[in-house]
């Protein structure tokens, strides 16, 4: 079926403004949920990405992960530093922040009046079974029709095409897709094109929302300082990615307005 209305253009996702070497939607999280119910019930092929301090600074190093977020990818401003710097060069329209894990659920929230079915693809099956309970709990008529744990290790070919096989037949419209960064990312925008459904790589949501992880306090996602939670929560794991990769961010933040 031909989208009715290719992503790229819909109007809650027109305004794009750049950010080091990415270009970021300028958006409301209330418009960019409803962006996403009504493009994926258009069965629109296109990958969406939450991204944030560390994924600007990835892309920035990476030519192979930059263009898995250029063309025809949805990037949303995950972290509040985006918008600082949006407000800070002045912007027009300003970057606002689209915080993924409340988009997860607004989507979840909005998704019952359009009928939207769910995917959810990542973590493990003990993490999925209490992220299904918890969303059908919350949003009651809600409708997820699969969710998977893929291998940690790397698929085959022969066992991403089976999979892909039962995403497609199981009539999804949106995969939800929780593998960590850059993994989700490079796998959101193989199974768009494989599928030709919407795809979202969503980061840690599914932890939070099933319960399994801990979110910052309310004041610290408010002010920007998410980030130094789950530093101080898994220090020896994230130390690198927040400290050195936070140098990286503005860094090219700074290129990328020069230039």
């Amino acid at each position: 079926m031909a989208p009715k209305t290719p992503a790229t253009t819909h109007p809650n996702f027109k305004e794009r403004q750049p950010l080091g070497p990415l270009q970021v939607v300028a958006t409301s999280p209330k418009l960019a949920a409803l962006a996403l119910c009504e493009i994926s019930r258009d069965l629109t092929s296109t990958h969406v990405h939450l991204v944030n301090a560390y994924t600007v600074a990835l892309a920035a190093d990476s030519p192979e992960y930059l263009d898995t977020l250029q063309g025809v990818a949805i990037n949303l401003p995950d972290g509040k530093p985006l918008s600082w710097f949006s407000h800070a060069v002045g912007h027009k329209p300003v970057v606002q922040q689209v915080r993924g894990p409340q988009l997860f659920l607004d989507v979840f929230d909005v998704g019952r009046k359009f009928e939207v079915k769910h995917f959810l693809l990542g973590s493990t099956d003990d993490v999925l079974n209490k992220l299904k309970s918890n969303l059908e709990m919350k949003f009651p008529g809600a409708l997820i029709v699969g969710m998977e744990s893929p291998p940690f290790r790397a698929m085959t070919h022969e066992e991403q095409t089976s999979q892909d096989q039962r995403i497609f037949k199981s009539g999804a419209n949106i995969v939800w897709i929780g593998l960590g960064t850059p993994k989700q990312d490079l796998e959101a925008q193989r199974l768009s094109t494989s599928t030709g459904l919407t795809t979202v790589a969503v980061g840690a949501a599914f932890d939070f929302a099933a319960g399994t992880v801990r979110e910052a306090p309310v004041w610290m996602t408010n002010t920007g300082f998410e980030w130094l939670f789950r530093l101080l929560s898994e220090p020896r794991r994230l130390w690198r990615r927040y400290l050195l990769g936070n140098l990286k961010f503005i860094k090219a933040l700074v290129d990328g307005h020069r230039s």
